[in-house]
């Protein structure tokens, strides 16, 4: 291609392209196809590799605290204990199989979205008409586009009749891009390249042929294809604390257990005894059960997710969402339909205002929200019908509703001539067409209707105020002065002003024998006046934001669209802006500037992939959880690069739903809420059951070290304490992650993402907790090892579940007390309190259990007995909450007298 930049390809002229590809009229020859082909490789894009099975299982196993758990299981096998090791090693095989079914299941969905992107292409070759594998394209190649095709490759237009082309899904552009020969200035942004049309962008009207300059990953849809797939994924906030937490129990493990088996060394007690015991402590601190319980506490919030239609591809993205500060959203198809709409039409006589939803052909249409019949203004009428016969999209109804085939502006004037009753079936017969393009700004059809030849206009409407000498007022055609003209001139400035598209309309009856030209039809117009288009925001857009923004997350719009219409629908939808920043000033701006201006401007438009990835780096400065939502390959890096990204599952293009964390099934950017309430729910119980864990095993840590400290035997034994880790604690902290939200989860800062997910007070609390649960333990023990140790050690072991089954409760909330969270508002740890307590029955009762496990069994007084010493427990945690209650209370009565 002679060594060309490809960014220059729209600086030339045709036959400038033609000379630097070596290619004719008659496009490249078969055998020079074959050629390039060999040269430049397949038209496809370069995927990155699905993980195989195996990858995504053994990517279960990176957890810290889960290869604490394997080695934990090794010293198990090599000091005789084969039963804690299996035991062990099957907890942890089992979490890695639920978290490899969640992400491999959530995989094949998003394959089963993919679609494909282009399979066939019409070319020129060697002059014949050809229709290939698009994969086969060339550099070189003269491609012929038509309405409702996907275009194949990155081209450069040479013809164009009334071509249109939706670039959505590459610049975030919510209207279509009129396309037309011709050369264009050095340093035209790229969605104002009239002269190209890009890969992967769909043509909606019109059509053209154009030469192939780029293919494959040298396509604008390529180039950010890598770049996306250059960008590292990050990390989540509860897999670097989970991380965290699992480095700090193993050092604390190894810290203990070395200092306990120094100290019983220096009471002159065995080694091997003293190593047991080491080995005994070391499994105390280690919650064996909480990789499982995160992970099945996250699989069935991703359940819940789905069933709000949002499809999570990995575990921990679910609860990601529970930390989000920031969501920079794109706003074509995420906070606004993708579907254009009349909303208002100005005639000579009045300014009208039209009602409806999409594309669904019924409204109403008022005057001073008083409601008229559109039909019996006769200047309404007359604008409705020339939308109606100036145009070329069609209104249809399929099984999932009403869809616009052809352009979404000329498809908004379709509806609302169909709302007030008027229809293509019975127009008359079309006679010329004078196209729109770029250039002349307007579109013309004669019809012969029964008065005579009519001409219908639309365009834009200070080109056909220019050709306008006459306006339609009362039924009345009067001419229009220059003052009138300049009234209308500043209505229409003001309209754009408010972010809508401005269409204008006129006619003019012909004159007989008039030879039809450009310059001879299209003067002497009759304006109709002008119609103010908008692709209007999703209904429940605007109460999501709300809910956003009480919930302290900070929205910011990016999208390629234009900066007015940007920033009225950021005004719509009550998201507050100082203005809105293009991405040419955003280039201007340092980073400490740029950080500055996004502190107050939240609407950022005529961005590129890169100026996205810039401002996420930025807002990554000050800690910030970012969520990407998009639909775009333009969007593909920065959903990649941010905290979560969060493709569209309808609109999307498959390189966003590759790159994202989360799809949205329905595209409804209000599920972002309800997925971010049951990320904040799944935070809420991971800390809860992790709390609970920890106290639960600094008190089978504290019996242990106490009962050693005192000349006791050993008060547990290994095989009991892994029980108590996997079984008992395991089925209550699962019980505890179903937790209903908080009412106010959605009335709180998000989290700091730094901070631990144990505090300085939890730690406090944990230890406070455990220390009471394993000082009662001794308690038990110590009254009775002497008369008969299996009997001992059992009531021991039953007495500890039983103090946790009561601490459980503590934990179902931290400052609420039961009464008001409600005893039975979680069945399932109810169900789950019952079990463990079965459970521990047939231990205590089934004489193969009674060998397996060192245990006795028990008389009813003896149950009796620990569950009034476990009581205390649960009165002491409600008394404390009740205080903490009313301390806040009386501060808030005292900040109100204030």
């Amino acid at each position: 291609m002679g060594g060309r930049p490809l960014a220059d390809w729209y600086t030339l002229s045709a036959e400038e392209v033609r000379r630097e590809l070596g290619t004719g009229l008659l496009g490249v020859s078969p055998g020079e196809a074959e050629e390039r082909l060999q040269r430049y490789g397949k038209n496809v894009l370069r995927e990155e590799a699905r993980e195989t099975r195996l990858q995504v299982f053994l990517r279960q196993f990176k957890s810290v605290l889960i290869v604490i758990l394997i080695i934990a299981a090794g010293i198990s096998f090599l000091v005789g204990e084969p039963v804690d090791a299996a035991a062990i090693l099957i907890i942890v095989v089992l979490n890695a199989l639920l978290g490899f079914s969640q992400e491999w299941q959530a995989g094949e969905a998003i394959e089963a979205l993919k679609k494909m992107l282009v399979q066939h292409a019409v070319v020129i070759r060697g002059g014949e008409r050809q229709e290939i594998d698009a994969a086969g394209l060339v550099p070189g190649d003269i491609v012929i586009l038509e309405m409702g095709e996907r275009v194949p490759a990155d081209l450069f237009i040479t013809d164009a009749t009334s071509l249109e082309v939706d670039e959505a899904p590459l610049t975030g552009e919510s209207s279509p891009v009129d396309k037309a020969p011709g050369s264009l200035p050095t340093g035209t942004a790229l969605a104002e390249r009239s002269n190209m049309a890009f890969a992967g962008t769909t043509v909606v009207n019109g059509r053209g042929r154009g030469i192939a300059v780029a293919t494959g990953m040298q396509t604008e849809f390529g180039k950010i294809a890598g770049l996306s797939q250059r960008v590292a994924d990050e990390t989540t906030p509860l897999a670097r604390q989970m991380d965290r937490l699992g480095r700090d129990l193993g050092l604390i493990a190894i810290g203990i257990a070395v200092l306990v088996v120094v100290v019983g060394l220096l009471q002159q007690r065995g080694f091997l005894e003293m190593f047991l015991i080491g080995v005994s402590l070391a499994v105390a601190v280690i919650p064996e059960g909480l990789p499982a319980v995160v992970t099945l506490t996250l699989a069935l919030g991703i359940k819940n997710m789905m069933r709000r239609n949002c499809l999570i591809r990995h575990l921990p993205a679910s609860e990601t969402l529970g930390a989000v500060s920031v969501i920079c959203t794109d706003k074509t198809g995420t906070l606004t339909r993708n579907e254009m709409a009349v909303v208002r039409v100005r005639t000579p006589d009045t300014e009208v205002a039209v009602t409806g939803t999409g594309y669904l052909p019924m409204g109403e249409f008022l005057v001073e929200e008083k409601p008229i019949d559109p039909l019996a203004d006769p200047g309404l009428r007359q604008f409705l019908r020339t939308g109606l016969l100036c145009n070329h999209a069609t209104l249809i109804l399929e099984e999932g509703g009403w869809r616009i085939l052809g352009t979404p502006t000329e498809g908004a004037l379709v509806v609302a001539a169909e709302k007030a009753g008027l229809s293509r079936d019975d127009a008359p017969e079309a006679a010329k067409e004078f196209s729109f393009n770029s250039t002349r700004k307007r579109m013309t059809i004669v019809y012969r209707e029964a008065e005579g030849d009519v001409a219908h206009v639309k365009g834009a409407p200070e080109v056909l105020l220019s050709l306008s000498s006459r306006l339609l007022r009362g039924g009345s055609v009067v001419p229009l002065t220059d003052d009138l003209r300049d009234t209308l001139l500043s209505e229409i400035e003001e309209y754009a002003s408010q972010g809508l598209r401005v269409l204008g309309a006129a006619y003019r009856p012909l004159p007989e024998g008039l030879a039809w030209t450009e310059d001879t039809v299209e003067q002497d117009l009759i304006f109709l006046g002008f119609a103010g288009i908008v692709d209007p925001p999703r209904p429940e857009a605007a109460e999501a934001i709300r809910l956003c923004r009480s919930a302290g997350i900070d929205v910011i719009m990016i999208t390629g669209d234009n900066p007015l219409t940007a920033y009225a629908i950021a005004r719509g939808l009550g998201l507050s802006s100082e203005g809105a920043l293009t991405g040419a000033e955003l280039e201007a701006l340092s980073d400490d500037e740029l950080e500055l201006r996004l502190r107050t401007t939240k609407v950022l438009s005529r961005v590129t992939a890169e100026h996205k990835l810039r401002v996420i780096d930025i807002l990554s400065r000050n800690q910030a959880v970012i969520a990407m939502t998009g639909d775009g390959v333009n969007d593909a890096p920065a959903l990649k690069k941010a905290s979560i990204g969060i493709a569209m599952g309808i609109k999307g293009t498959d390189v966003a739903k590759e790159s994202s964390d989360m799809v949205l099934v329905d595209d409804n950017f209000a599920s972002i809420v309800a997925g971010v309430e049951e990320g904040r729910r799944e935070y809420d119980n991971i800390s809860r059951f992790t709390r609970y864990l920890l106290s639960s095993n600094v008190g089978e840590l504290v019996a242990i070290v106490g009962g050693l400290l005192l000349g006791l035997p050993l008060i547990l034994i290994p095989v009991q304490i892994l029980w108590i880790n996997l079984v008992t604690d395991g089925l209550t902290a699962l019980a505890l992650g179903l937790e209903p939200a908080e009412r106010d989860v959605m009335r709180r800062r998000p989290r700091d993402p730094g901070e631990a997910i144990l505090t300085r007070n939890a730690y406090l609390v944990i230890l406070i907790l455990g220390v009471w649960l394993g000082l009662l333990t001794i308690y038990v023990f110590s009254g009775l090892y002497e008369t008969n140790l299996d009997r001992a050690r059992t009531m021991a072991f039953t007495g500890l579940i039983i103090f946790e089954l009561y601490n459980v409760l503590n934990f179902r909330s931290f400052r609420q007390p039961l009464y008001r969270v409600g005893f039975f508002s979680n069945p399932t740890l109810l169900l789950a309190i019952l079990g463990s307590l079965a459970l521990q029955a047939l231990v205590v009762y089934v004489p193969i259990f009674n060998t397996f496990l060192g245990t006795a069994p028990l008389t009813p007084g003896d149950w009796g007995l620990l569950a009034l010493l476990g009581l205390p427990v649960l009165i002491a945690g409600e008394a404390y909450k009740i205080l903490l209650l009313r301390r806040g209370n009386d501060a808030t009565g005292r900040r109100a007298g204030a």
